[in-house]
């Protein structure tokens, strides 16, 4: 689901614009999830997973050199080296909020690597294999949505009140 956009302010709304892309292909994971949990062949699971990487606009920028696990890392990279020093520096009084940004994001990576291992075991039949999936698939779903929304809102005020992004100089 979309969040209300904010248009009054560009960063933020750059901000939400990744995010809302990094939610539409989570709607996807969260049928591959439902898809795997009723037993769909694992050829198709597969087949689901390469879609993620290869089919969306961000990752069509660099095509077949970016996934979407990939693109959530890199995403989480930029923001821990580039935006949050520059909102601990505009706004020391969110140290404890970036804190916890930064801890999500190494959850996520944690949960992307599951996924990955998982969609790459899977074969024939393998109950445990196709479980292990479904868990990561949903986990990973249920983890990003909050984060992204927890930092949509954290970071709205110090955004709002930038006029354009401090590291560009």
């Amino acid at each position: 689901m979309t969040r209300q956009r904010t248009m009054d302010n560009p960063l933020l709304a750059e901000l939400q614009a990744i995010h809302d892309m990094v939610r539409r292909d989570l709607a996807v994971v969260r049928r591959l999830a439902d898809q795997a949990a009723a037993g769909a062949p694992a050829a198709a699971l597969q087949e689901g997973v390469r879609g993620l990487q290869s089919n969306g606009a961000l990752f069509q920028l660099k095509v077949n050199c970016l996934s979407y696990c990939q693109f959530v890392h890199h995403h989480h990279h930029l923001e821990s080296a580039m935006l949050f020093p520059a909102v601990r520096k505009a706004a020391p009084h969110l140290r404890q909020t970036v804190d916890r940004l930064e801890s999500d994001h190494r959850m996520v990576s944690d949960l992307l690597d599951q996924v990955e291992g998982a969609a790459r075991a899977l074969g024939g039949g393998d109950a445990e294999i196709r479980a292990k999936l479904v868990e990561a698939l949903r986990t990973l779903s249920d983890h990003l949505l909050e984060h992204l929304a927890f930092e949509e809102d954290a970071l709205e005020p110090v955004l709002k009140t930038w006029k354009r992004w401090p590291f560009h100089g």
